[in-house]
């Protein structure tokens, strides 16, 4: 059998936890599997650096911002590979590039173009086990590209999938995937397994457990996904294809995200056109848009609320002159301290009462409802920030997700 597997911050956080991990592949070489391993750098190191950098300069080049924060995944490579050794384990440490893991020169927030894995291959071939730095890749001209926080999860897939790995292991300081964050809902309950589509959504909504772009990329090539402890011998949860329907009918897990900030232009005149002009400005600044709400015109105006990370309010509200003089608007009002949670399980919205059942949860958790936004298996709500942990007990208890499947 041939996985990949992933190591997060958590999992190599010291020498101590370095040394389990790799107690731990080798266990698995043992037992005849070929292992390849992606780490993520060492606990809050990526966090350290970025310090460092803002220390110099609170503008910091992003090409040599990138060069720095990739050291982090480089010291973890190294140590890992040395604690296999000791252990009589041949192992290589292999640098993004050295993988053969390509992107574009986005530094930041790179996008992988494409995976070369030869050099992993024949390491594996060899007998070694590659070990291999998460979060980045490099340029057709060799320059060092991140990409993006939970970018590990990324590289781990994107590796299995070019090596037709039978699967990839998310090995983290969780057991798995829960019915809600355990650190809000004690009672919170292990999931077995979970569609690609729920992950998906799950992650979208403010899940950390997996990042959305690595839940699409495995879903695209069917690569099985098995999220599970770094620190202890348990089952873990299983993100895999479509399963049966009726089983699926319900609420599987509560999502949440409290880095919600919300903007309304007021009295945007309706006519064809105008969403672009309002929205194209702020793609171009590099603001993300998540839900957008139009009223229902009146007099020809209407007011349109939508919602972005709150690290991106203050860039947007700086965008927002121009764009409210473009289309003709009088003006905006903004607001930070938001959140959202959001219902996921395939299904709920082609089974009657999931909604109805949410909205009266939060009424009577006496919490009120800014925003409303659905896909086909989620329903997510933005609310007060402040109210987010109540609302996702509330919810949780509400769908009676502590019972079993």
């Amino acid at each position: 059998m041939l996985v990949v597997q992933k190591y997060g911050g958590t999992s190599v956080a010291d020498a101590e936890r370095i040394r389990h991990v790799a107690g731990r592949v080798m266990r698995r070489v043992h037992a005849g599997d070929q292992v390849v391993v992606v780490v993520s750098a060492m606990g809050n190191r990526t966090d350290e650096l970025i310090d460092l950098a803002l220390s110099i300069t609170p503008d910091p080049d992003p090409r040599e911002l990138d060069m720095l924060l990739a050291t982090g995944e480089q010291m973890s490579i190294a140590l890992l590979a040395m604690a296999l050794r000791a252990l009589g384990q041949e192992a290589v440490g292999l640098t993004g590039q050295q993988a053969g893991i390509y992107t574009r020169a986005d530094h930041g927030s790179g996008r992988i173009a494409r995976v070369q894995a030869g050099r992993v291959r024949a390491e594996l071939d060899c007998g070694r086990v590659p070990i291999v730095a998460g979060f980045q890749g490099a340029t057709d001209e060799g320059d060092i590209v991140t990409l993006g926080r939970g970018g590990s999860d990324l590289t781990a897939v994107a590796l299995a999938v070019a090596l037709g790995a039978d699967r990839c292991e998310n090995c983290k300081d969780v057991e798995g995937v829960y019915t809600a964050d355990p650190r809000l809902v004690p009672t919170a309950r292990k999931l077995t397994d979970l569609t690609y589509e729920e992950m998906l959504e799950l992650a979208t909504q403010g899940s950390q457990v997996m990042h959305n772009r690595a839940v699409e990329l495995a879903s695209v090539y069917e690569l099985p996904i098995l999220v599970t402890s770094s620190l202890v011998d348990a089952p873990g949860t299983l993100i895999h294809g479509e399963s049966e329907l009726e089983e699926r009918n319900r609420v599987r897990a509560i999502a949440h995200d409290t880095d919600v900030a919300k903007i309304t232009i007021r009295r945007v005149p309706d006519r064809p056109g105008i969403a672009a002009t309002i929205f194209e400005p702020l793609a171009a600044a590099g603001i993300s848009v998540d839900t957008i709400v139009q009223n229902a015109s009146e007099d020809n105006l209407t007011d349109l609320t939508f919602t972005i990370s709150r690290k991106d309010l203050r860039r947007a509200e700086s965008e927002m002159t121009g764009i409210c003089r473009d289309v003709g608007a009088p003006g905006f009002v903004a607001a930070g301290e938001l959140g959202k949670v959001s219902i996921v399980g395939v299904g709920i919205q082609t089974a009657p009462g999931y909604a109805a059942r949410m909205f009266r949860a939060l009424f009577n958790a006496g919490i009120n409802i800014e925003l409303i936004s659905t896909s086909e298996i989620r329903l997510t709500c933005i609310i007060d920030a402040a109210r987010v942990p109540d609302a996702v007990r509330a919810l949780h208890e509400a769908f009676e997700l502590e019972r079993g499947d």
